[in-house]
């Protein structure tokens, strides 16, 4: 068993994660208050329903490591044989400048057969045979216009007729 405590380790997957106490407790969908008493001075142990929620969330995390800090964080080889419990998890490969998915993880990606543009048409023997209607519609006037204000108060302009 390593000397860090479940506390440090909830720390250790917020920074890799890199999340706020209230950002990772949104993540796995409880209290804000609930990782402030897990995180806090008072050392209070996360309930079994945490750990399945943080498990649910971040199901790469090793439950074993998160509950007495044996083995590797992660269950995915490439992140542990990159990081230990005491790195700095920006030399990870997944917060690099050009981040790349770890071969353990990598999804493979459809292929797909790429076809030139084809060049418009143009379709010149319809054009004439097409019935424009054009139906003329009678001037409409103005009558009034109403503006309310935000105190529930309003004005009516009517325009001079002549």
């Amino acid at each position: 068993m390593d000397d860090t405590g479940i506390k440090d380790r909830f720390r250790m997957i917020m920074e890799r994660e890199n999340l706020t106490d209230g950002a990772f407790a949104k993540s796995i969908n409880v209290a804000q208050a609930t990782i402030s008493h897990i995180l806090g001075s008072r050392n209070k142990y996360p309930s079994t329903e945490v750990i399945l929620r943080l498990h649910k969330r971040y199901s790469d995390i090793n439950l074993e490591w998160l509950l007495t800090g044996k083995g590797n964080m992660s269950n995915i080889p490439s992140y542990n044989s990159q990081m230990t419990a005491k790195d700095d998890y920006a030399d990870c490969p997944l917060f690099a400048e050009k981040a790349e998915n770890p071969p353990a993880v990598q999804v493979e990606m459809k292929k797909s057969k790429e076809r030139p543009i084809e060049s418009p048409r143009n379709d010149t023997k319809n054009i004439g045979e097409q019935n424009v209607m054009h139906k003329e519609r009678p001037l409409k006037k103005i009558t009034e216009i109403r503006i309310f204000f935000d105190d529930n108060t309003y004005e009516i302009f009517k325009p001079e007729h002549s």
